[in-house]
């Protein structure tokens, strides 16, 4: 993988910004403006692509920042533009530019990506929305409902109890809640957008849980020497790094193509969820405490990894379809 000069100094801005701020997001829109990324410039953005939300999402998710990145810059973005309607964008994409929260209303309580949890009629939505990013907080509230985004002024929300406390996620419902038609979504090119950048996201928790890793193997002593001088914890330890590397490959490679997003969601969950759980295993009874932070690796790959799908709704993506060999 090869990055721009402009992509590297926005990859270490985000990095010290995030180092020095308890309360990351606001210093992140103004100072480096991660919620104008996406948004073209006719509409008071910056016009960047999709590997400059990776860059985000990657530094984001080796800190765990729980910011409304990926439900607003990136998925509440991405669907505004995805309709065409000038009108509309000209009217909300200036405000999120500026940092104002969005979310989008999607998948119902079994985590269905594959299509809205909610119906339209006329002017009004019907239905109960699950998991939505940063819902409860949301200035911006869009819907996805038949085949189409509409936008809602408000609705009844109330922010769902996670085992990842590091992620915000809400339920909004919906009871003939008058809505404004927006315009048609193609869902499944705006899923491969959000499990895109949410790849590179948990590129960079896996990146950094192996690092944590490596560092207590050094430090942590048994029988007279580190544990990471073992030659057993050396093969695993360079399993974890191959995983890491190869995570940070699928996910960059996720926005060439519908299937290779798949291939991205798909093997960043299990790569997170493997080097999450190994850090666990190798830093022993301290991971489990509240005080070191390996608990919380392991329960965002756990989170992640349904978002947007799991790995098996997107292992049928990658798959091709086996054909009879006796019918061709």
């Amino acid at each position: 993988m090869t990055f721009t000069a402009e992509q590297d100094a926005l990859r270490d801005s985000v990095r010290k910004l995030l180092d020095r701020e308890a309360d990351p997001w606001p210093a992140l829109c103004e100072q480096i403006g991660v919620a104008a990324l996406a948004v073209p410039e006719r509409f008071g953005g910056l016009g960047a692509g999709t590997t400059e939300l990776q860059v985000v999402a990657e530094e984001l998710g080796r800190v765990l920042a729980d910011v409304p990145f990926l439900g607003s810059a990136v998925l509440a973005v991405h669907a505004l533009l995805a309709t065409g309607d000038d009108e509309a964008c000209e009217r909300l994409l200036p405000r999120l530019a500026e940092g104002v929260v969005g979310a989008v209303a999607w998948t119902d309580a079994d985590g269905r990506w594959s299509s809205p949890a909610c119906t339209a009629s006329g002017s009004t939505v019907d239905g109960e929305a699950h998991y939505v990013l940063h819902g409860d907080e949301a200035e911006i509230l869009l819907v996805l409902a038949g085949d189409s985004l509409y936008e809602v002024t408000d609705a009844p929300r109330a922010r769902t109890t996670t085992m990842d406390e590091t992620r915000r996620l809400a339920r909004v419902s919906f009871d003939g809640t008058p809505a404004q038609l927006i315009g048609p979504v193609d869902f499944s090119a705006l899923r491969d957008v959000a499990c895109a950048v949410l790849a590179a996201e948990q590129a960079g928790a896996a990146a950094r849980a192996f690092e944590l890793t490596v560092e207590y193997s050094k430090q942590r002593h048994q029988f007279g020497r580190p544990i990471g001088g073992f030659q057993a914890l050396k093969h695993r330890m360079a399993d974890l790094h191959v995983l890491v590397e190869t995570a940070r490959s699928a996910a960059y490679a996720a926005p060439e193509s519908s299937r290779l997003a798949a291939v991205a969601k798909v093997h960043c969950s299990e790569a997170l969820a493997t080097v999450a759980g190994e850090m666990i295993q190798l830093h022993g009874g301290i991971a489990i405490t509240w005080e070191h932070p390996a608990h919380c690796y392991f329960k965002r790959a756990h989170g992640a990894a349904h978002l947007f799908g799991s790995p098996g709704d997107h292992l049928g993506r990658v798959r091709p379809a086996l054909t009879d060999p006796r019918t061709g």
